[in-house]
């Protein structure tokens, strides 16, 4: 009976521990920061933002109704779509070159691109053209392998992740960002390593940031990403940040200008905010 008796107070007093322990001590934490709608009213946007900070094992949140909102991925889904392309041997790595087609676009993509600089300059046709060469039965096999978004490739096999079907959600950009970096994706290693690569944005002596943008229209609204992951002092922080504005109110070039700013421009000043970058 006084063993009985003991157990029942032992677990008693564990269950009063545990009841008033924070609860990042012994789950994942998270934060809400509604100070950062500051910088979405800086640029007239709404939109959402997220970041999970590998070592504190803790999410932080502006907007969090928006994580499970599923968006237009736009040029975001070149990270895939890079990956699916060497993968396939299509294209063979980060210096294969497709020549321009003669179409014009704007100054800055009517040329020959290979991948590193069609990534950089999110040449839209040379994705296009990757996506031919790739192929509808191929390219869904490999979004449902990679759990890519929805992988809907409904709307064309050169259009579905621009006006088609493929939606994805901020919590899915965090997800399959992880997933690259941690090497476990479904892609080989050298697949992985050429497409890290070409992600760099900026690496300094303090940090190495890597990243996508992109920019589509979802029914009435534009849709603005810029995701990626920060590694600093032997951390990585994953970031996605989506901003929103209604397609009547891009009227003019200074608009449209402030809109393609916002995606990195929030990002940064929040990412400063929380002392992860210091320039």
């Amino acid at each position: 009976m006084t063993t009985s008796l003991s157990v029942k107070t032992i677990l008693l007093i564990l269950i009063t521990i545990f009841a008033i322990l924070p609860e990042s001590i012994y789950s994942q934490s998270s934060g809400i920061r509604n100070d950062f709608k500051k910088y979405f009213d800086e640029y007239k946007v709404e939109g959402s933002f997220v970041l999970y900070d590998r070592n504190a094992d803790e999410f932080i949140f502006y907007n969090k109704d928006q994580y499970e909102r599923q968006f237009t991925p736009a040029s975001t889904f070149k990270i895939c779509n890079s990956l699916i392309g060497i993968e396939t041997g299509v294209i063979p790595d980060e210096n294969f070159v497709i020549p321009w087609d003669s179409v014009k676009r704007t100054q800055i993509w009517d040329k020959d691109f290979d991948l590193k600089n069609a990534y950089k300059n999110s040449t839209v046709w040379y994705y296009q053209e990757l996506a031919r060469r790739v192929g509808g039965e191929r390219m869904k096999h490999w979004l449902d392998t990679a759990q890519y978004g929805n992988a809907d490739t409904s709307g064309g096999i050169d259009k579905f992740w621009l006006t088609g079907g493929l939606r994805i959600t901020p919590k899915q950009e965090i997800d399959f960002l992880i997933r690259l970096n941690t090497n476990t994706l479904p892609f080989s290693q050298r697949s992985v390593d050429i497409v890290k690569n070409i992600m760099i944005e900026r690496d300094t002596n303090g940090y190495v940031l890597r990243g996508k943008s992109g920019w589509g229209t979802q029914g009435n609204e534009e849709i603005g990403w810029f995701v990626g992951y920060v590694e600093a002092n032997n951390d990585v922080c994953y970031f996605a940040t989506c901003v929103q504005l209604p397609g009547e109110l891009i009227e003019n070039n200074e608009r449209v200008d402030s809109f393609v700013e916002s995606r990195r421009g929030i990002t940064y000043k929040i990412l400063k905010d929380l002392k992860i970058l210091d320039q």
